[in-house]
């Protein structure tokens, strides 16, 4: 009833920039935080960057400075705009949302499929 649709991966070159964008569908009342998750073949998944739904935002030591996360809540919509990427930011990345569906007095996590992002010269 509620799905979250990563799009905007592909291959770059280092030094290059991609900007992901996450769209929520189904019988959603609201958002409370959203967040982007990456996980590359073997690694453990991490978490790359979290935004409430007032626009507070957290990032992994990892990507701050060069990523940024923002949303559009008319659109139930969240965004990763990533600069200066490095063969290290390869990997499948996931959006998560705690969604509250029509009817609903409480929130779940959803997640996307995933979106493969290849950073490579």
């Amino acid at each position: 009833q509620v799905q979250l649709v990563e799009s905007g991966g592909g291959l770059v070159q280092p030094g290059g920039s991609l900007r992901l964008s996450c769209a929520a569908s189904g019988t959603i009342a609201r958002i409370y935080g959203m967040g982007w998750y990456r996980q590359a073949p073997g690694k453990q998944r991490e978490l790359v960057a979290s935004i409430t739904e007032s626009g507070s935002t957290n990032y992994a030591d990892s990507v701050r400075g060069r990523f940024t996360v923002s949303r559009d809540n008319a659109k139930n919509t969240v965004y990763l705009q990533m600069d200066n990427l490095k063969p290290e930011d390869t990997a499948v990345y996931y959006c998560s949302g705690a969604v509250v569906s029509v009817g609903w007095d409480y929130a779940r996590d959803s997640w996307g499929q995933g979106t493969q992002v290849t950073v490579s010269s």
